[in-house]
């Protein structure tokens, strides 16, 4: 990853590339797909696993067994 160096100069080469008037905008729309990409990341969790109301797990059949007694098998 980079670190806070490598970013301050990607931003200078940014600013000189781009203009001091095209940053404003540049950022803005960085920051508004930003905003896109959450809220869709977002709703595709939600809809692959919606959420279940307690106690809706999942049942398993059985008997239930006291250790301390005998088998009523043997």
């Amino acid at each position: 990853m980079f670190g806070l160096s490598e970013l301050a100069l990607i931003l200078l080469v940014l600013i000189v590339v781009l203009g001091i008037r095209k940053l404003p905008e540049l950022s803005r729309s960085a920051g508004k797909a930003a905003r896109i990409f959450k809220s869709e990341a977002k709703a595709l969790k939600e809809q692959d696993s919606p959420e279940q109301p307690p106690g809706s797990g999942r049942t398993v059949s059985g008997a239930v067994v006291d250790r301390d007694e005998p088998s009523a098998r043997s």
